[in-house]
């Protein structure tokens, strides 16, 4: 009669390789997400200049990730959206100087875009920066310190420092610092 088939499984009984259990996965910016969704918008929409720069910023956001200094935080994915929007920039006046205003137009069309994503985020604003390292610089000023750029600047990022964790633009910040040593 019936005969109970004897069940032999082919996969190995101990856990996969392929299943993580304790992801290391890296942090991704809030802002990600925004652009992940809007790359699928565009997609449906057959938006070609959205969807060219929101891929390259996708891209190198990935990229990164395989590198000493990933991007993490919102700060860091503006730093790359102003880094690309400045290279298009330069690419437009390029193009301008040999008139060749299709490609121009093409080029101020991806910088309005990238602006657009660099407005979303939210950085303290140049005053509260500034008062910040104001009273930075009295601090260091007050402990008879010799008041010098990069230690300013270590002091306001260091960890527990007046910048720590802000939502502040280093390259904004050294620029402001540096004036204020210097006046």
């Amino acid at each position: 009669m019936f005969q109970a088939a004897r069940f032999t499984s082919r996969v190995p009984l101990r856990t996969p390789i392929w299943v993580r259990w304790n992801s290391s996965a890296p942090v991704l910016p809030p802002l990600m997400s925004t652009l992940r969704n809007d790359l699928k918008t565009a997609m449906k929409a057959k938006d070609t200049p959205r969807l060219n720069v929101l891929r390259a910023l996708i891209s190198e956001t990935n990229n990164a990730a395989k590198t000493a200094s990933p991007i993490q935080t919102d700060i860091q994915l503006l730093s790359l959206i102003r880094k690309r929007a400045s290279a298009a920039k330069e690419a437009a006046e390029q193009f301008a100087k040999e008139e060749r205003a299709d490609l121009k137009e093409k080029e101020d069309l991806q910088v309005t875009i990238l602006e657009e994503y660099a407005s979303q985020i939210k950085t303290l604003s140049v005053e509260e920066v500034e008062a910040v390292i104001a009273k930075e610089i009295n601090a260091i000023k007050e402990a008879g310190n010799k008041l010098e750029i990069g230690q300013v600047l270590k002091s306001l990022f260091a960890p527990g420092g007046a910048l720590d964790g802000k939502p502040a633009d280093r390259k904004e910040v050294a620029g402001l610092v540096k004036k204020a040593v210097s006046a």
